[in-house]
């Protein structure tokens, strides 16, 4: 090729160039922590009726998800995927290093990773408070008693209840219940909290008392998925709130997305209350 050709084919080489999208600068390796929580392309059906369509999304140490819509959009199913209370079809689930989608995955030790409080309170009604929380962590950790008993002192003050220790529940309220709930699954010492709806059968007051201690939690830096019907709520604690529709992540963004939604399904959900 002489000097001239070469000369002839720059303006249409720098044009060639300037059609392509700009490079992206890949962030610093440390910027990109491997997540704590991780879907990709989950698909669940029960009979006929498929429920999760594809969904995805991942979760960093440290994080608050809320996942929000309407009954019947997967949310809770998706929650329940994560600690494998249902066994998904296709796709995979990474939760705390546990490959959830292996049929050869350990349950015994992704539950020592994965706390999962649910709107009814399953405790045992003639067990103690204490007897509640120090069943697990002795039966399945093997925990001396004496320890056990501590962690549920310390629990029972994170949840506001160090004085029911001895209590039984049916002593208790709705909304003291549920934070005992929480109480036990804290004292598994997890690396991730679920929550499905957990304030749906309390009354404003008790809510009021639940969401303060989830709220305390999010402070405190625990990774914590929510699946909930408070909006104001998801709004002022989670960094990341996931809209799901019709078996898909229709839109995600920060609690500010509830002020601004980008699809009409969202403002529709929105405007129509729940």
């Amino acid at each position: 090729m002489n000097l001239a050709q070469d000369a002839a084919m720059q303006p249409s080489a720098q044009a060639a160039l300037s059609a392509q999208p700009p490079l992206q600068q890949q962030p610093h390796p440390q910027q990109q922590p491997q997540p704590v929580v991780e879907l990709k392309d989950v698909h669940k059906s029960f009979g006929s009726n498929q429920v999760l369509k594809g969904v995805s999304f991942a979760i960093p140490k440290g994080q608050v998800v809320a996942i929000i819509g309407k009954s019947g959009s997967g949310k809770s199913t998706a929650l329940r995927c994560i600690d494998r209370l249902e066994i998904i079809d296709s796709g995979t689930i990474n939760v705390c290093g546990h490959a959830v989608h292996d049929p050869a995955i350990d349950l015994r030790q992704l539950r020592q990773d994965v706390g999962i409080v649910f709107q009814s309170y399953n405790l045992f009604p003639h067990l103690t408070v204490e007897q509640n929380i120090t069943l697990a962590p002795k039966a399945v950790k093997n925990m001396p008693t004496a320890k056990a008993r501590e962690i549920a002192a310390r629990t029972l003050q994170q949840v506001g209840l160090a004085d029911k220790a001895q209590a039984y529940p049916e002593q208790l309220s709705g909304g003291q219940q549920q934070r005992v709930a929480i109480a036990r699954s804290l004292a598994m010492e997890p690396q991730v909290m679920l929550f499905d709806e957990v304030t749906s059968a309390l009354d404003p007051q008790l809510t009021g008392e639940v969401l303060r201690v989830i709220e305390a939690l999010a402070q405190g830096g625990m990774t914590m998925v929510l699946v909930t019907h408070e909006m104001e709520f998801a709004a002022r604690v989670a960094d990341t709130i996931i809209y799901m529709h019709e078996g898909k992540v229709w839109e995600t963004g920060p609690g500010a997305m509830l002020k601004h939604p980008q699809t009409a399904e969202l403002r529709d959900f929105l405007s129509h209350g729940l």
